[in-house]
């Protein structure tokens, strides 16, 4: 059910990953807000620095508070807004959440231009950047005992906000290849699928439904 009377600002744009994670949390949450663009050019903006003097993206304005970082507005809001809860209870699923987080790490901001040039160009196979293939195959095995429907098992925890960014880039925006690797190939097969149990669509299609200006999200 969506939550009333939320006064939540996110400033964002579309093609960041980092944004990209924080909708997913305020969708899957069911909070109303509003969406703010930020572009390359309005970052420089005095009032957008004013938010966050680093100018960069995620930021949430929550009334009074304004907070940057995705994981920490992430923890923000799983903190205040209790429904539906983004990290497990059970203490080892619950750190393997925040261990699996390391692909954005090792696929920063940045590194990833350079890594996805270096991806498209030699493709997923064969002569292939070795750093790639090691981010990749180290999830696998990561993921291997763990996965269920969904990363960490079968209910959409923290770390499938992290992947999901990642995986929709690799396949949308750079039409990447990933037969190699079944576990992260199913799982974005499940962010984009339907979840009955939880009465909203997956992860990807949630996001779809961007606006392109201020408005209510």
């Amino acid at each position: 059910m969506e939550s009333e009377a939320v006064n939540l600002k996110l400033y964002s744009h579309w093609m960041s990953s980092c944004s990209f994670r924080v909708r997913i949390a305020l969708n899957l949450k069911g909070l109303k807000y509003h969406y703010v663009v930020v572009t390359a050019s309005s970052k420089s903006d005095p009032e957008f620095l004013k938010l966050n003097p680093l100018a960069l993206i995620p930021v949430l304005v929550d009334g009074d508070f304004v907070l940057a970082e995705s994981l920490a507005i992430i923890m923000y809001l799983d903190d205040k807004y209790p429904q539906y809860p983004l990290l497990p209870h059970d203490i080892p699923k619950r750190a393997l959440n925040f261990q699996n987080n390391f692909i954005e790490k090792k696929v920063g901001p940045h590194e990833k231009l350079p890594w996805a040039q270096s991806v498209i160009r030699k493709g997923f196979t064969g002569d292939t950047s070795l750093n790639t293939i090691k981010i990749y195959s180290a999830l696998e095995k990561l993921l291997k005992d763990h996965a269920g429907r969904y990363a960490t098992g079968d209910e959409i925890f923290l770390a499938d906000l992290f992947l999901a960014p990642q995986l929709y880039s690799a396949y949308k925006r750079f039409n990447i290849s990933m037969n190699e690797f079944p576990i992260l190939s199913r799982l974005h097969e499940a962010y984009n699928g339907f979840d009955d149990s939880l009465k909203c669509k997956g992860l990807t299609r949630v996001l779809s439904k961007l606006p392109s200006t201020l408005g209510i999200q």
